[in-house]
């Protein structure tokens, strides 16, 4: 089904469409906290090897 139309009124808008509208266009976790969670999670396998 194609997206409404912008200007559309709200009657007639598509209900799925609305609650697209609401979400926000920021991703739910940034890039660089995934890429630090890596990162920290690297450094910690590499101390307990080091320590075995």
């Amino acid at each position: 089904m194609p997206a409404d139309p912008q200007d559309t009124d709200p009657v007639d808008q598509n209900p799925s469409e609305r609650e697209l509208g609401r979400r926000s266009a920021a991703p739910a976790v940034s890039l660089w906290l995934v890429v630090g969670v890596i990162l920290l999670i690297g450094v910690g396998v590499y101390v307990l090897s080091a320590m075995l």
